[in-house]
């Protein structure tokens, strides 16, 4: 780095003080999100419905956290996606890919899990914050 240039901050963003882990990690104009089930905020249980239901209800999770730290799901850079079951990869990727624009992010992924409270998925992101995207 030149001598202009400041090192970046990192910056932990947690939901509470006893949480176990950060919900998000910044790191200068990166954000990091740990991974989400389709647990629904206003229940804590998991959407009703299935992979179908709970992948909403992960993305409607994931926009909601870039939003609180201020990226978006258009800054989404790279997934990470764990199934339970890699036979419902179709569902989830119907649902999963109805919240990007026509340049989705890079994504791997993994199955055969067994996942928090039985979730059928997880899905763990990486954002930029107030970078735009090269058309």
């Amino acid at each position: 780095m030149s001598s202009a240039q400041e090192t970046p901050t990192v910056e932990h963003y947690t939901t509470s003080p006893t949480a176990l882990f950060s919900s998000a990690v910044r790191v200068g104009h990166m954000l990091y999100l740990s991974g989400q089930i389709g647990r629904d905020p206003a229940t804590s249980k998991l959407a009703e419905g299935g992979v179908e239901a709970e992948t909403h209800q992960i993305m409607k999770n994931i926009k909601a956290t870039l939003v609180k730290y201020g990226s978006s799901m258009e800054e989404v850079v790279k997934c990470t996606v764990f199934m339970a079951d890699p036979n419902d990869r179709e569902v989830f990727n119907r649902a999963y890919r109805s919240y990007f624009n026509d340049k989705p992010p890079a994504r791997s992924g993994v199955g055969n899990l067994v996942l928090a409270l039985n979730a059928t998925a997880e899905v763990e992101c990486m954002a930029t914050v107030g970078l735009k995207k090269a058309n």
